[in-house]
């Protein structure tokens, strides 16, 4: 899995296309990730106690990974994710077009 937790990402395709946020969660499981502010459904819940009020609430959605690409600082665009293991042991993700790390 490419993506992971408050990665900039966008979203390439459906409904939502071209609009930017952070990744709030990701639910491997079912393949999905939550962002920031992008696929915001709207809630009818019912009061539960004095300080919880009732209403519409709005909240994000979650969205296919295959729906996202991870935004490179350097780029300041959309890219593919490529591995790299450095000198020392360590497994980086790097920018497929500039080739810098994304971490």
């Amino acid at each position: 899995m490419n993506i992971r937790k408050n990665d900039s990402v966008m979203v390439i395709t459906g409904r939502e296309r071209g609009k930017t946020g952070k990744v709030l969660r990701i639910i491997p499981e079912r393949d999905v990730a939550v962002i920031e502010r992008v696929n915001l459904v709207k809630r009818h819940t019912r009061p539960r106690g004095p300080q919880q009020s009732g209403g519409i609430l709005e909240k994000e959605a979650p969205v296919r990974l295959s729906n996202l690409m991870i935004m490179c600082d350097k780029c300041n665009a959309p890219v593919r994710v490529g591995r790299k293991i450095l000198a020392s042991g360590e497994k980086v993700r790097i920018c497929r077009r500039c080739g810098e790390p994304l971490e």
